[in-house]
């Protein structure tokens, strides 16, 4: 019985430091709207990949697309985060 009041009693201490911790820095997402379009993108590349045959070119050309919209939206990103 006495491990587990200890056992208590440290969690207890522990939650009380770890809570202004936690409160004081909260993590905001930087540019989640770009970070959101570049899942959207990958998920997009990822059905142009599975899609059959290569409809004249147009599936390659819109990978490619797809492709540098993902690499312009990373470096819009990473400007945006240098210039804050």
């Amino acid at each position: 019985m006495k491990n587990i009041l200890k056992a208590l009693a440290l969690v207890v201490m522990l939650g009380a430091f770890a809570a202004p911790i936690s409160m004081a820095a909260p993590v905001v997402e930087e540019q989640p709207h770009m970070r959101a379009a570049i899942e959207h993108l990958k998920a997009a590349r990822a059905e142009l990949e599975q899609a059959e045959a290569d409809k004249g070119g147009h599936r390659a050309a819109a990978i490619k697309a797809t492709d540098d919209a993902i690499h312009h939206t990373q470096e819009g990103i990473e400007f945006a985060n240098h210039h804050h």
